[in-house]
This record gives structure tokens, sequence and C-alpha cells, in this order.
């Protein structure tokens, strides 16, 4: 509908409408002033006065009654014009109740008013495809509606940034949370003991009950030899001779003293002290060397201070710059225990003549890879590794017992001397070759703890196979010769990867070697880190970061893969790696529990060796175990082994440590920290090591 048309049906038809109305009305009353003058005429021909409305009214009946009837129209063809009048004022009274007297003339700028608010209200009440708009409009709406379709296809910048800040917003409101939980757990363990205090507090009542049992063993092996009187007189009168000969001997050492003798006995040998066996069948007083030989050290404080933060300039041995600080390599502590007062020197010489034959400077590697570039053994094959785990052998239902006659071959050799066994120490067997003590401790039930399963196979060549699961279902399978010498042991995972631990092939070749160090083949080390760097003791370094630290490799190069049993035999060996001394554990005089009041020492330490593990499940870290000088060699021995024991079970049974990672060994008091013939309570530690590279092939094929 065109504007033209609109405007004429809002405007132009109603006022038509309207006109067509009321022109009857209009015409009547457009003629009354004419019919007035006429009988106001007709009345003063008359001659009279102004006539009245009755007279009027009287005459104009008058006249209508006087007309012929032929003239006399009908009412509805010619009304009076009281009848017109009638309608005239209907019309009036209908046009004024449709429209307000003032509104039936409206001005031009009324009309002008009207017609452009009937326009508009025409426009919203017709439908959008009427309008017609213009190509401008038509063209920006097409627009609006394709920005509106790519706003739905992909957020906008506002959205985005809306949508970061909603979630910077929770996260915010997480984090928060996380440390009101943090803070409220804070709280609720310092209200309560800790998880790690009831676990140390399990221990320690697990290491009392063992103690207990240990107690009530003896006292029945007690009351079975009362039961015996044949025993107890062979031990009277094993005592009195005992006694009789210590006199002897004291009075024969009073009376060379006096003459200014050595004393000697029988065989022409230093009278045995502390203990010392004599009345063994087949074997002679041993001549039993001081346990701490004198060694002068003239090196002042500040000099021992200067060596320790670079020992690579010196070819003397490096001692801890503390009061009577003793070798910080084992190596040379052994040198020191000799009793030879030109050992230091010795090595000196010897280490100086092998600075003078390398051909370049000897750097320290940087990656446990690096340090077994030069190795001389061959690397084995993935095909070799998982050929043992999966060869098929014979189930059996006892746990093994290893040939001891056989290990005691090995250890003798050519030596036809036959050692004192002594198997009555807690799975521990002792051997005392006289000038040597040696003790081997039986892990496998520390292995076996709180283990789903366990089993035993027989393989071939007189070799075992023992496969833990545990409840998580992890497996670990262990491989022993007919000696007890770990040749294999693996970690399989829920996967099925299995990640190697320990692998010794060489062990498993023939007969058993000889026992001997296999370090002595080696010159003496020359330590090429600070001391700092080498040694750290929990006590004095609390904040150290002990991942980095056990993540170091070796400080020297590995010549090949050695056996758990090398490492633990050789002094030498084992200085390659880097140690961790937890002097924070103070062990109580001829005792191995671990206090509860220290057992939160070791999360940090523990904390570190958890994420090395997570990083490489096949990790191997040796525990050892140390005493001090007061008490006899071989009860110390059994103790320091035991407390080595005592803080792998610690570190397994309270920070989840797998026990497959740890090995332990006990050294008494061969390898003092602080040389003294007293109580020290320094000396009484743990010691941690990682010898992983010391016993696998890091990198595997």
């Amino acid at each position: 509908m065109t504007i033209r048309s609109r405007l004429f049906a809002t405007v132009a038809f109603p006022m038509l409408s309207i006109s067509i109305a009321i022109q009857p009305a209009l015409a009547d009353s457009l003629m009354k002033p004419f019919e007035v003058a006429q009988e106001d005429g007709a009345a003063q021909a008359g001659g009279g006065g102004e006539p009245t409305a009755e007279e009027l009214l009287r005459k104009k009946r008058k006249q209508r009654a006087e007309q012929p009837a032929e003239e006399a129209q009908p009412q509805e063809e010619q009304p009076s014009r009281a009848e017109r009048r009638k309608k005239r004022q209907e019309a009036e009274q209908q046009q004024q109740e449709a429209q307000p007297a003032e509104e039936e003339q409206p001005s031009r700028a009324e009309r002008r008013k009207k017609r452009q608010e009937a326009e508009q209200q025409q426009q919203e009440a017709q439908p959008a495809e009427e309008q017609q708009p213009s190509r401008a409009e038509r063209r920006k709406r097409q627009q609006a509606e394709q920005q509106q379709q790519q706003e739905k296809v992909q957020p906008s910048a506002d959205d985005e940034a809306a949508k970061a800040a909603a979630e910077e917003k929770a996260r915010a409101r997480a984090e928060r949370k996380k440390r009101q939980q943090a803070e409220q757990q804070q709280q609720q363990e310092e209200a309560q003991p800790s998880a790690d205090d009831e676990a140390a507090k399990a221990a320690e009542e697990k290491a009392k009950a063992r103690a207990e049992r240990k107690k009530r063993q003896q006292a029945e092996q007690q009351q079975t030899e009362e039961a015996q009187p044949s025993a107890d007189d062979e031990a009277a009168r094993k005592t009195a001779e005992e006694r009789k000969r210590i006199r002897a001997e004291q009075k024969a050492r009073a009376d060379a003293e006096q003459n200014g003798e050595q004393p000697v006995n029988e065989d022409g040998l230093r009278p045995a002290v502390d203990g010392d066996e004599a009345t063994q069948e087949g074997r002679k007083p041993r001549e039993r060397r001081e346990p701490i030989p004198e060694v002068v050290d003239k090196r002042t404080k500040e000099e021992k201070q200067k060596i320790a933060r670079d020992p690579s300039k010196t070819d003397d041995t490096v001692v801890l710059p503390v009061d009577n600080g003793a070798a910080v390599l084992d190596s040379d502590k052994e040198a020191d225990n000799s009793g030879d007062t030109s050992a230091r020197e010795k090595r000196r010489k010897q280490r100086e003549r092998a600075r003078a034959e390398e051909n370049q400077n000897v750097e320290v590697p940087k990656s446990d890879e690096e340090a077994q570039r030069g190795r001389r053994d061959r690397r084995p094959s993935r095909e070799e590794l998982e050929a043992a785990t999966r060869e098929k052998g014979r189930r059996v239902d006892e746990v093994p017992e290893f040939n001891i006659p056989d290990l005691i071959d090995a250890f003798t050799g050519n030596d036809r001397r036959r050692p004192r066994i002594d198997e009555t120490r807690d799975n521990r067997t002792v051997l005392d070759f006289g000038d040597q003590i040696i003790v081997r401790g039986d892990d496998r039930p520390r292995l076996r703890r709180n283990a789903r399963e366990s089993y035993y196979e027989e393989l071939s060549g007189g070799r075992s196979r023992e496969t833990i699961e545990r409840a998580d279902g992890i497996r670990v399978v262990t491989i022993y010769n007919r000696y007890g010498d770990i040749i294999q042991r693996s970690r399989i995972g829920l996967d099925g990867r299995e990640y190697l631990m320990i692998y010794a092939p060489e062990a498993d070749d023939g007969p058993r070697p000889p026992a001997f160090d296999v370090g002595e083949d080696l010159p003496p080390m020359r330590l090429r880190v600070p001391v700092q760097d080498y040694i750290i003791d929990t006590s004095s370094e609390p904040d150290r970061d002990y991942y980095d630290f056990l993540a170091e490799p070796p400080v020297e190069q590995v010549e090949r893969t050695y056996t758990i049993d090398e490492v633990k035999n050789s002094a030498r060996i084992r200085d390659k790696v880097r140690r961790i001394d937890l002097d924070t554990i103070t062990f109580a005089t001829n005792s191995a529990e671990v206090p509860l009041s220290q057992a939160k020492t070791l999360r940090k330490v523990a904390d570190a060796m958890l994420e090395v593990i997570e990083k490489d499940p096949g990790e191997t870290f040796f525990i050892e175990g140390h005493t001090d000088a007061v008490g006899g060699n071989e009860p110390n021995l059994v103790l320091s082994d035991e407390r080595a024991e005592s803080v792998a079970s610690l570190l397994t049974e309270v920070y989840d440590i797998p026990a497959e990672n740890l090995v332990t060994q006990g050294y008494g008091e061969r390898f003092l920290k602080v040389r003294t013939l007293e109580a020290e309570q320094q000396n009484r530690r743990v010691t941690i090591r990682r010898v992983t590279p010391l016993v696998r092939p890091v990198a595997q094929n």
C-alpha cells in the first residue's frame, strides 16, 4: 500500500463521510434566514405591528390548511421544516458524539500532525516484510545477521576474556580452598599426633615385641642348658681355666713391664685380649691389633678446611676438618687402621705417581652414563635380561638354605683355616677368620614382609628364583646362585614392564672365586669434589636438597658392573659414590632401635629417595650401619648390621620406600668418623649411598 493510499484511507475518506452527513443540515441552516425574512415581510405588508410567535404559528397553520390537496406532498417526500430541523439536530448531535466540536474543522498543523501519527502507528502495526526497507537498510540488516552467525560459530574476544576471567576466579577459589584445607590439616596435626608419629610408635612397639621374643628365647635356651648338668660342669671347668690363664697373663705382663720387656705367650705372640678365643680346637690365639692405631697429622684445622674445599690439589689423605676427624674416604680409613705408620705416605706416593701417568686431566662424570662409558664388560641385551625371569623352573615349598660350607671355602680359598661360625644371631651368619670378621645377613624376610604371596623355584645350575607379589600387583623377582649371591633382581610393574635393579651374571660362572677386595687392584682414589659435595651430615645441613645430591653420578669412572657382595666387601668401590650420614639418628649404647622422637628426622631424606625411585624404579640404595669403638669387635659388627636393617625397615614401614630398593650391611667400628676409643655419638650412625651405577648397567638396551 502506497503512502497516498494510506493518507486517503486515514484522512480524506473520514472527512468526506462527515461532509456528506452534515450537508442537509447545513443547507437548512443556510435557508433559514431567507424564510424568516419572507415571513417578516409578509407580516409588515399586512400593516400590523410585529407579530408574535403565536400569531406566526397560527398563520402558518392556516396557510397549510388552505393549500390545495393536490399540491400537498407526502411527508416522506417533502418533510416539514420542523422535521428537517429535528433531523438536523440529530445529525449534529451524532457528529458531536463522534468528534468534539473543536475538532470538526482542525487547523492545517493539527491535520499534518494527525497524519504523521497515523502513519507511524500503521508502520508499527504493519509486518516487517511489508515495510519495504531501503537498500542500505537491507545491506545493514544482512551484515548484522552474518555477524550474529559468526558469533554463534566462534566466541568473540570479549567472550574469551570473560571465560578466562571466570577460569581465573575458579582457580583462585580452588587455591583458597586448598590453602584452607592445608591450614585445617596442619591444625589437626598440631592438635593430635601425626601419622608419622603413629607409624614410628608402631615400629617401636614392633621392635619391643621382637626384643621380648628374643629375650624369651634366650630364657628358654638358658632353661634348657640348666637341665643339662654335664654342660654346666664343662662350662664351669672352662671358666676356671680361662680365669687361671688370664691371671697368669696378667702376672707375666706385670713382670715384663717391670723388666722393660714386651710380654709374649707360649707361641711367641702378644697375648690375646678382649674376648679372643684361645681354646677353640685347631686354632692358635691371634695377635690382636690395636683398634685405633695412632696416626700423626700435623696439619692445622685451617689447612684441613682449605684442603676440604678443593681436595683435588693434594696427594695427601683428606680428613674431616673436625677434632680427631678421620679420613674422608673409607679406603683411607682402612689404610690408617692397618697399623702401618707409613701407610699414609705410601698412598700419597701412589697418588702422585698415578697423576703423573695420566695423559690428561680427569674430570668428574656428569651423569651415570658418562661414568660407565669406559666399562670393560659387555652390556646385556633386553632379551638376555628377560630370559632369566621367564625361564621355566620347578616350584618348591620350602625356602632354600644356601650352602654355608661352600661359602666358607670361597672365602678361605686355598687357606685351610676354618672360621668360627655363629648362626644364632637373628638370621645372621658371623664368620670369624681370626684377622677378619664377616657378617652376612639375610634380607629375604624383610623383603617378604606384608607381601601377598611369595614362592621359590629351582632353576638350572643350582640357582633359585624367588618371586614376591605385593598387594598392589608389583612383582619382585630375585635369582640367587647356590651360595646365596644375588645374580639378578628385577621389579615388574602392573604394565608388565621390567626394571632391572641388580645384574651380576659373572657370579654364576663356575665355582665361586675366593673372596677378596676387588678394589685392591685400583690405585688410591683421588677425591676431585669438595668434601661438602661428597658427604652430607643431616644434622648440620637440614635444608640441603637431598634429591639433587642423591641423583648425582659417581665421582670417578666405574670399570665394570660389580656384585652386591663386591660392593659390600670393598671400601674402595663404595668410595666411588657419595654418601649421606644420618647423624640425626642417635642410637643408644648397645641398641639398634630408632627413638620415636628421631623418626621424623628421616622425612626429607626419605622424600628425596622416593622422588629418585619414582623417576627410575630400578634404583638401589645401600644402607651402612656403624658403631663406636666401645665393646668387642664381633658384637659391634652384629649391632651395626642390626642398625642398618632397623633404618631400612623404618624407611619401608613409615615412608613407603619399597624394600627391594634397599640393601643393608653393618661394619662395626671399622670406619669411625671420629678417631677415639671413647663412646662417641657421631660414630654410632647410619650412612646411605646410591649404588645403582655400581651394580647394574645404567644405559639398558
